[in-house]
C-alpha cells in the first residue's frame, strides 16, 4: 500500500516538474526562439524525474515479496528444516502472513516450531519493512536527482525534442521487444513440454494415430495401463465444426456487411449494425446454453421426425439412423458457433468495404455499370485482402472455441465427417486434460502441450496460406 501511495506522490511530483520545466524555458526564451517548444522541455524534466523512480518502485512491487520469502527460507532453523516438504511450505507461508499482519493457517506445529514461527514472522516483518523503506528512499533520491540534473540542462538552445522523442522511441522498442519475447516465451513453453511428451509418445503415433484415449493407469496391472494418443480424431472434429461454423457465418456475415455498406439507408444502418454487434458481446457460455437447451433439442426433433417418415420405405436404414439422433452433435455446435461468428465477419467486412474509395464506385457507375456489378467487379476485389483477414479471424476464433463444443458436441473423439455425430475438438481436450490437480510427469497431462503445439503450427500454416492468397489476388487487382 505504501508503495502505491509513493507512486501516486511521484505522479504529482512529476506533474509539478513538467510545469517547472516549461516555466524555466519560457522565462529564459523571452525575445528569442528556442530550439524546442516549452512542452518538450517540461516533458524532458518530467521523464527524468519520474521514470527511473517508477521503474524502481515497480520492481520492488514485483520482486520484493520474493526477496523476503527467499531470505526467510534461508534463515530457517534446523527444527524447520526437519519438517517434510508440505509442512515446511506451510511454515514459510505462515511466517510471511504473520509478517504482513495476516492470519496464519490452522496447521498444528510442535512447540519448538511454533516458537520459530513467531521469530520468523517478526524477521519477515523486519525484512519487508526495511526493503520497502530502502526502495522508497532510493526512489525519492532518483526522482530528486533526475529532476535537478534535467532542470539544469533547460536552455533555449537545448534540443529537448530529440531527447523526448528518444524516450518515445525507447518505449516503443521496449513494447515491441516485449511482444516478441512474449511470443517466443509462449512457443518455448509449448515446445519444451511437447518435447517431454514426444519422448514418451512417438510423434508419428501422435500425428497419425486414429485412436484418442489418453487414460494412463497408476499401476501396470490396472486396466488401460497404456493410453492411445492418436490426435487425428481431435483435429478432424475441430475442422468439421469450424467448417460448419464458417458455412453459417461467412455468407451471412459478408452479405449483411454488403447490405449495410452499399444498400442500407442511414437510419437502417444505425439500427441494424448495433444489433448485429450485440451478438459479439454475448458470453460463449450463453451460446452453449442456447445450443444445449434450444438448438440441440430442435435439431433432434426435426431429424427424429424425418427419420420416422423414412421408416418402412426404401430409405429405411437412413430413417432408422435419423430417428436415433441425440441432442449433442457437430451440426449443433457448428451452427451456434457460426451465429457467434456473424458479428466478427459482418463488422470487420463492413469497415473494410467502407474503406474502399468512393471514387472507384463513382467511376464504375459513370461507365454504366449497375450497383450490383460495381460491388462484384470493383468493390469486392478492392476489399478482398481485408475480407480474407476477417474470415481468417473468424476461423481462428472457431478453432479456439471451447465452451460451445463442450456443451453441444460432446467429449467423444471420433474420426468422422458426419455432422450428426458427437465429436470433440483439440481445445476441449486440452481443457479436460489440464482440469484439476495434475502431475506434469504423465504423458496424459503432457499431451495437452503436444496438442497445443500442433494446433499452433496448423494455425500458422493456415495464416501463411491466407497471406499467399491475399497477395495473389491483390497483385491481380493492381
Amino acid at each position: 500500500m505504501i508503495t502505491w501511495a509513493v507512486l501516486a506522490a511521484l505522479v504529482l511530483f512529476s506533474a509539478a516538474t513538467y510545469v517547472l520545466g516549461r516555466r524555466k524555458l519560457t522565462a529564459q526564451a523571452a525575445g528569442q526562439r528556442p530550439h524546442s517548444r516549452p512542452g518538450y522541455h517540461g516533458a524532458y524534466v518530467m521523464l527524468w524525474a519520474a521514470v527511473p523512480a517508477a521503474i524502481l518502485l515497480l520492481l520492488h512491487g514485483a520482486f520484493g515479496g520474493r526477496i523476503v520469502a527467499a531470505a526467510v527460507q534461508a534463515e530457517a532453523p534446523a527444527s524447520v528444516q526437519a519438517l517434510d516438504g508440505h509442512q515446511r511450505a506451510v511454515f514459510y507461508d505462515d511466517a510471511l502472513a504473520i509478517g504482513r499482519g495476516q492470519t496464519p493457517s490452522e496447521m498444528i506445529f510442535a512447540p519448538q516450531v511454533r516458537a520459530a514461527l513467531a521469530d520468523e514472522g517478526r524477521e519477515a516483518a523486519r525484512l519487508e519493512m526495511g526493503l520497502r523503506l530502502g526502495a522508497i528512499t532510493l526512489a525519492l533520491l532518483l526522482a530528486a536527482g533526475g529532476f535537478f540534473a534535467a532542470y539544469r540542462r533547460i536552455t533555449p538552445e537545448f534540443r529537448a525534442r530529440q531527447h523526448v522523442e528518444g524516450w518515445t522511441s525507447a518505449v516503443l522498442i521496449a513494447c515491441s521487444v516485449a511482444a516478441v519475447l512474449t511470443t517466443v516465451g509462449i512457443v518455448a513453453s509449448l515446445a519444451f513440454e511437447s518435447i517431454r511428451f514426444f519422448r514418451a509418445v512417438p510423434p508419428h503415433e501422435f500425428l497419425f494415430g486414429m485412436e484418442w484415449d489418453p487414460q494412463i493407469a497408476m499401476r501396470a496391472d490396472q486396466f488401460a495401463a497404456v493410453g492411445a494418443f492418436g490426435a487425428v480424431p481431435l483435429f478432424v472434429g475441430t475442422f468439421l465444426i469450424m467448417l460448419i461454423a464458417m458455412i453459417v457465418a461467412a455468407p451471412i456475415g459478408l452479405l449483411s456487411a454488403i447490405y449495410l455498406a452499399e444498400y442500407a439507408s442511414r437510419p437502417t444502418r444505425a439500427v441494424v449494425k448495433p444489433l448485429l454487434e450485440v451478438l459479439a458481446g454475448v458470453p460463449t457460455v450463453v451460446y452453449g446454453f442456447f445450443a444445449a437447451l434450444t438448438v440441440g433439442p430442435l435439431f433432434r426433433s426435426a431429424f427424429n421426425n424425418l427419420g420416422a417418415q423414412l421408416l418402412g420405405g426404401p430409405f429405411h436404414e437412413l430413417g432408422l439412423y435419423l430417428s436415433q439422433v441425440q441432442n449433442q452433435m457437430a451440426l449443433v455446435a457448428g451452427a451456434v458457433m457460426g451465429i457467434m461468428l456473424i458479428p466478427f465477419v459482418s463488422s470487420l467486412s463492413d469497415d473494410i468495404l467502407n474503406a474502399v474509395p468512393q471514387s472507384l464506385r463513382d467511376g464504375s457507375l459513370a461507365m454504366g455499370a449497375t450497383p450490383s456489378e460495381t460491388i462484384k467487379k470493383v468493390v469486392m476485389p478492392a476489399a478482398l485482402p481485408g475480407v480474407m483477414g476477417a474470415m481468417l479471424l473468424a476461423v481462428s476464433r472457431a478453432i479456439g472455441e471451447t465452451m460451445i463444443v463442450t456443451m453441444a458436441a460432446g467429449l467423444q473423439a471420433k474420426t468422422t465427417l458426419n455432422p450428426l455425430d458427437t465429436v470433440t475438438t483439440v481445445t476441449v481436450q486440452i481443457v479436460t486434460l489440464l482440469t484439476g490437480d495434475q502431475e506434469f510427469d504423465s504423458p496424459k497431462t503432457l499431451s495437452a502441450f503436444g496438442l497445443g503445439l500442433t494446433l499452433f503450427v496448423i494455425t500458422l500454416i493456415l495464416n501463411v496460406i491466407a497471406l499467399r492468397v491475399v497477395q495473389k489476388y491483390r497483385e491481380q487487382y493492381d
